[in-house]
């Protein structure tokens, strides 16, 4: 079961503490991000092609698939404040290295590097947060948390991207490294050392490994179709809308407004109702991605699913991180862990996917396609209660010869 409230923290610095653990999220999505829109600036910087630079983004996203579970299970002893301070200082530290690289191999291991913290500091953020408050506070705080995640691409990639092209990209990164030396400090002084407890004490307030398992499929199935479509979503507002280029950062910064509202918005009915809390958002990005194939090239009708789909996208992740922590079948770190990479393997596919159907179908199908796949991931979660119905005592036990 989730824990009280530690004795030893009062309410407002648990409240302050959730803020800075989402100043941390907000750190790490930008860093993370940051590269996509400044890759052509470092890479002439540093003498290197487009691909070459493309694999300090996909070498970071590899190592958090690869890393979080292991990382999670070594760390299931180590205090709260201290793993999240040791995290919080190693970012800190490698994108202050990857602001000073000197050299294209310098940069790919400080990217790497700062995946390693990634991978840890996604598996604990949660577990932190809702062990700072009572249980029935559970899914305001995971929502309270999940502010920072949307508001990285709207706020933080942006002013990063536009600071590098002005300032220099260098100057970008250290502009986040010094966010996270706030953020390392920030966790010293608000987390308690006794709230901050190992792992092992964390469990799914309604643990069950199939309901954990069908909650997986639908992340990396749902994310897959999300992203086959909004990775390749500024070729198609462009192709199939019509709209000029001038006008994509508006429809981008529009669209990432309508996911923090979303991530607000589902707040509210993440303690009530936990699985609506995933099923509405889901069906919701399927119709999202829907409109915006039938009715895409009608360009009022292209913004409405563009921000619907975009909504409905951001209140899902985060119903999906407080599902996992109520059906975690073991340690809620290491299922935490397992979600990040299941969100990051949809990732990948998702980009690969819309990129195979850019080259080979078109442009029009990547957003049909994530419909589909999002419709998949619905009837997965629809279908829970009964894939995941008890066996009843008569079929379970064999049956004996008279």
């Amino acid at each position: 079961m989730i824990p009280d409230l530690p004795p030893a923290v009062s309410r407002r610095r648990a409240v302050w503490a959730v803020v800075a653990l989402a100043v941390a999220a907000f750190a790490y999505v930008t860093v993370e991000l940051l590269p996509i829109g400044l890759l052509t600036v470092m890479g002439s910087d540093l003498h290197r092609s487009a691909s070459e630079m493309g694999l300090i983004v996909t070498g970071y996203a590899t190592v958090v698939v690869l890393a979080s579970v292991p990382l999670a299970r070594l760390a299931l002893r180590v205090p709260r404040r201290t793993l999240l301070a040791l995290t919080l200082g190693v970012l800190t530290a490698g994108t202050l290295l990857t602001a000073v690289a000197p050299s294209y191999e310098v940069l790919l291991a400080a990217r790497l590097l700062t995946a390693l913290t990634q991978a840890l500091f996604w598996s604990v953020v949660a577990t932190t947060a809702i062990g700072l408050f009572p249980p029935r506070s559970q899914g305001r705080v995971v929502a309270r948390l999940s502010i920072g995640n949307s508001l990285a691409p709207v706020l933080g990639v942006p002013a990063g991207t536009w600071l590098g092209q002005q300032a220099g990209w260098r100057v970008s990164f250290l502009v986040v490294s010094g966010l996270g030396l706030l953020t390392c400090i920030a966790m010293i002084t608000l987390l308690p050392p006794a709230g901050a407890r190992g792992a092992e004490a964390m469990r799914g307030s309604m643990p069950d490994a199939r309901r954990y398992g069908i909650l997986l499929a639908a992340t990396v199935i749902g994310v897959t179709g999300f992203l086959t479509a909004f990775t390749y979503i500024t070729p198609y507002l462009q192709e199939v809308s019509g709209f000029a280029p001038q006008a994509l950062g508006s429809l981008l910064f529009v669209s990432g407004i309508a996911g923090v509202i979303g991530t607000i918005t589902v707040g509210a009915f993440l303690d009530r109702r936990p699985r609506g809390a995933l099923i509405v958002p889901l069906a919701t990005v399927s119709g999202g991605l829907l409109v915006l194939y039938v009715l895409g090239a009608a360009q009022p009708a292209a913004v409405a699913g563009l921000c619907l789909a975009g909504l409905a996208y951001s209140a899902l992740a985060t119903a999906i991180q407080n599902r996992t922590l109520q059906v975690a079948p073991g340690s809620t770190d290491v299922a935490s862990a397992g979600t990040s990479s299941a969100f990051n393997v949809g990732i990948a596919a998702g980009s690969l996917l819309g990129g195979a159907l850019l080259d080979h179908v078109s442009t029009h199908s990547v957003a049909l396609t994530g419909a589909a796949l999002a419709a998949v991931a619905l009837v997965a979660l629809l279908g829970e209660p009964w894939l995941v119905r008890p066996v009843r005592q008569a079929d379970a036990e064999p049956a004996t010869a008279c």
